[in-house]
């Protein structure tokens, strides 16, 4: 949604069927599809699934694929500009990653997401400000003052989409989606990196 308020036709890509994307999708394996594909796009995005990396996932001991270098691969032989998204674990997988934090976006949540830019794409992220607000519990409604945790089972879900602007959004969708902040902010950066290209 970022990229699209940022002025960019979006086409979206996954092994799952998504019903409630609103844009353009196909139903594909994404690394195939940016291998065969991807030098048609101006710009590729790729969020490989965090499972493999995410705290929770190491405590149940469920064994997930290390997606993120062959998805690096893929995205460097298209020539065009990319970036990788993922969750904090996976800093040690990622090249030189730069940090958006929801809080920077005048939201009432901290959701960390790390960006691994390449093919000519770099990013600055905004200033990322001092976490004052405590976080309330997960699974809490959100106490007076405090920051949402809109992860696992959590309570109000009316005020995260609100909170995030994802109003088509479910439960699950919002528990690991990149608020449309996120991708606006970098779909803007983006515009001058193409414009410097073409000159």
């Amino acid at each position: 949604m970022g990229y699209s308020l940022a002025g960019f036709d979006v086409v979206g890509v996954d092994l799952s069927p998504q019903p409630r994307y609103p844009f353009r999708f196909i139903q594909a394996d994404a690394i195939d599809f940016v291998r065969e594909h991807g030098a048609d796009f101006d710009f590729i995005h790729a969020s490989p699934p965090c499972q493999r990396y995410t705290l929770a996932q190491r405590i149940q001991k469920r064994d997930h694929p290390d997606l993120i270098a062959p998805t690096r691969a893929a995205l460097e032989a298209t020539g065009r500009p990319w970036l990788i998204e993922n969750v904090e674990e996976a800093a040690a997988e990622l090249h030189a990653p730069v940090t958006l934090c929801a809080a920077s976006f005048g939201m009432r949540t901290y959701r960390h997401r790390l960006f691994e830019t390449g093919g000519g794409f770099t990013l600055t992220p905004p200033p990322h400000q001092a976490h004052t607000a405590p976080l309330t519990k997960m699974g809490r409604p959100r106490a007076e003052g405090h920051f949402a945790h809109y992860v696992g089972n959590f309570s109000g879900v009316q005020e995260a989409r609100k909170d995030m602007r994802v109003s088509w959004m479910s439960r699950d969708g919002i528990r690991e989606c990149i608020p449309p902040a996120y991708t606006q902010y970098i779909g803007s950066a983006l515009h001058a990196t193409l414009l410097e290209v073409a000159a």
